[in-house]
């Protein structure tokens, strides 16, 4: 089998000897497009390492071509298929007779010429060419689209055995007004033959050198604007029937009149001195050639028109990596155990809060007379007391709980207080800041928020940038995690919002069942709207403890998105070495649609100090994806601390191996003081940069 390269290149080569024979330059514009996409085609087909000689490739191709066209050794073996479509009258056996310079097939101006469909084969420049001819359609109207359908069916049926490489569909030029209205037969045409015909369609008009007609003014139009209005008429009609305004097609102006003015060499010319027949064939060669190179590239079925929308096809590397970082919870208690493993070295120890001496707070007359020195000492010594107690309280929860999980394994009634046997009322929250527009003068009539003793928890959603807007809130998000029954838990979590246009969900629910002498066991169910489309997950995993600080989860995993299923399966290691570095260690697969993905994670946290009472740490990832014999190298550093008191940095920062990434940094400050200098920076930076570009594109006038 032969090297797609070695196919482009003989298709380069072929389309060089192409121009030289029709007397084509190469700077042409249409020259230079298919040019660049075969040179666009090799470069993916050489891949990086190759680049340096795909220039050499191009130059030695220019050469080949020369030589090959001046001794016509080998023969140009070169063919075009073109499908004839249009309505009956508009000229398309004209249009071929005049391609041929000879009559090829009979032409009638006042009835149809054509009535069955049939192959016009002839030679133009040694390039055999191949037109289907077609029966015209009718006029579209209610009685003709029975005949214009079974017209279209026959030729659908012709063509498979053989398709074509360009379609060309006709319009007469001086029957195209304002009130054109051939939209359902394009919409027909659409039905019956797909969107992918309007891909290599091109748009001819014929009787392009008739009398224009008269504008608003009185004037004729120009000749210029007038094509210009009616070719965008009928592609706008076009993309009503595509549903798809991205398609763009090619126009060819046409006029097959005996009369029509010509040139010294007797060559057909239009009023905007255009030689029709030329570019005629070297439109169509244009479009063969770009076909063979999506052909050979695999371009030709990736791209689909249809309703434009915001549906976007989750790439295999996306749905991997998303797979990986998932850390699904098995019960609503798993983060307040792995604190109680770290707090457990400490809990039998006395508590350093309660053997540190009183304490006197300062008002802030007395704290603005100590020194600088003074000052950093004692607030130095009350965040040291504050994180004591906070630890202390801590460790009188994580006690709390053990007593409670023994009591309830031993059946033992637990002493209710007087506050758990009282029921907890509803605790109407502030409002929330939402905008002032249609704010009633009443603030009594607003949407509340209530926190009860419920498992339930269902909060509003916010538009902050809502105009019409019941106080600003668009959506409702929903969630609750609870206990079934003993060891078996249930969480939901879920937010919907809705307006005029879109309607959007994004769910997760899960169930687990732990085991507390043995593994624990989860499935859940992911649910995401997609545009018109939904995302369904669904998902398993197992955690397995090994040792006291090493926990193994193996998963799988089941994405469904409109016809297309995708399964995955991870396996993840994590240890917990001492109090405060955590490791974490993964693999997984992924495929689906005949393509297969796999990645890998290694992940390091270190915590700070004081961790659980300050989350301060400091964590490095290095990934790897492997998708379609491809690698690449992701590292990534994210940390969160304090850099002075009362101000909190988080620093997040990515860089892989295509030497691509981010760094992003957040700041969260008590000061305002601190908040309104970093803004005047940011705002005198700012300036300072377009005060520099002015200077320069002054200057830069001044030289010119």
């Amino acid at each position: 089998m032969m090297d797609p390269l070695v196919k482009i290149e003989d298709l380069q080569v072929k389309f060089l000897r192409l121009l030289q024979r029709f007397g084509q330059s190469q700077d042409n514009i249409l020259a230079v497009k298919v040019l660049y996409r075969l040179h666009l085609a090799t470069l993916i087909r050489a891949g990086e390492s190759d680049m340096k000689m795909v220039n050499l490739r191009s130059d030695r191709t220019r050469a080949i071509a020369r030589e090959q066209e001046a001794t016509g050794i080998p023969d140009l073996d070169f063919s075009i298929r073109i499908l004839v479509l249009g309505k009956t009258g508009v000229g398309k056996s004209a249009t071929i007779n005049s391609i041929f310079d000879q009559t090829k097939t009979e032409t009638d101006a006042f009835q149809p010429a054509t009535d069955c469909i049939r192959e016009v084969k002839g030679s133009v420049n040694g390039i055999k060419v191949t037109f289907i001819d077609t029966p015209g359609f009718l006029p579209s109207c209610v009685r003709n689209v029975k005949r214009n359908r079974k017209i279209m069916l026959s030729v659908k049926k012709f063509i498979r055995r053989s398709p074509p490489d360009i379609v060309l569909y006709f319009e007469r030029l001086d029957l195209i007004s304002m009130g054109f209205s051939d939209f359902p037969l394009l919409k027909l045409m659409t039905e019956v033959f797909g969107t992918a015909i309007w891909f290599n369609t091109i748009l001819v008009m014929t009787h392009s050198s008739s009398t224009l007609p008269e504008g608003s003014s009185g004037y004729p139009f120009s000749y210029e604007s007038y094509v210009t209005q009616c070719t965008d008429l009928v592609q706008q009609r076009i993309h009503q029937a595509v549903s798809d305004a991205r398609l763009e097609n090619q126009v060819l102006l046409v006029e097959n009149h005996p009369q029509c003015r010509r040139n010294v060499k007797g060559e057909q010319i239009l009023p905007n001195g255009q030689i029709w027949k030329s570019r005629f064939l070297l439109l169509c060669i244009c479009t063969k050639v770009l076909g063979d190179a999506n052909a050979l590239l695999g371009f030709r079925d990736s791209i689909e028109l249809g309703p434009l929308g915001n549906t976007r096809v989750p790439s295999m590397p996306h749905l991997l990596s998303s797979f990986l970082r998932h850390r699904s919870l098995s019960s609503p208690s798993e983060a307040e155990n792995e604190i109680d493993e770290i707090l457990a070295s400490e809990i039998d120890e006395e508590d350093e809060y309660d053997q540190l001496p009183p304490i006197k707070i300062l008002k802030k007359s007395q704290f603005e007379r100590l020194s600088k020195s003074q000052k950093k000492s004692y607030l130095d010594e009350l965040d040291y007391r504050e994180i004591l107690y906070f630890k202390k309280q801590l460790k009188e929860e994580s006690r709390r709980r053990k007593e409670n999980k023994l009591s309830k394994e031993e059946c033992l009634p637990n002493d209710s207080t007087p506050d758990e046997q009282t029921s907890s009322e509803a605790v109407m929250l502030p409002d929330m800041v939402v905008p002032p527009s249609f704010d009633p003068d009443c603030l009594a009539y607003r949407y509340r928020c209530l926190v009860t003793s419920d498992q339930w928890l269902v909060r509003p959603v916010l538009d902050l940038q809502g105009w019409d807007h019941d106080v600003g809130f668009d959506g409702i998000n929903l969630e609750t995690a609870v206990e079934i029954k003993s060891n078996v838990f249930a969480s939901i979590a879920g937010q919907i919002t809705k307006d005029k246009h879109d309607f959007n969900i994004h769910s997760e629910s899960a169930a687990a069942y732990v085991d507390p002498e043995g593994p624990t066991y989860c499935i859940g169910l992911d649910v995401q709207s997609s545009g018109k489309d939904m995302i369904y997950t669904v998902h398993g995993n197992t955690k397995l403890r090994n040792f006291k600080h090493n926990v193994t989860d193996c998963g799988v995993s089941l994405t469904s998105f409109g016809n297309k299923n995708y399964v995955g399966a991870k396996l993840e290691d994590s240890l917990l070495v001492g109090k405060r570095l955590k490791l974490v260690m993964n693999a997984g697969r992924m495929g689906g649609s005949g393509q297969v993905a796999y990645g890998g994670s290694f992940e390091a946290i270190l915590r700070g100090a004081d961790y659980p009472v300050r989350n301060d740490n400091i964590s490095l990832t290095m990934t790897a994806l492997s998708f379609n014999k491809e690698v690449v190298l992701t590292g990534g550093f994210q940390s969160e601390f304090r850099p002075i008191r009362g101000l909190n940095m988080s620093v997040n920062a990515n860089l892989n191996s295509r030497k691509m990434g981010q760094v992003c940094i957040k700041l969260n400050s008590s000061a305002h003081m601190e908040i309104a200098l970093l803004a005047v920076f940011s705002i005198f930076r700012g300036l300072l940069r377009r005060k520099a570009a002015e200077n320069r594109s002054t200057e830069a006038l001044e030289t010119g």
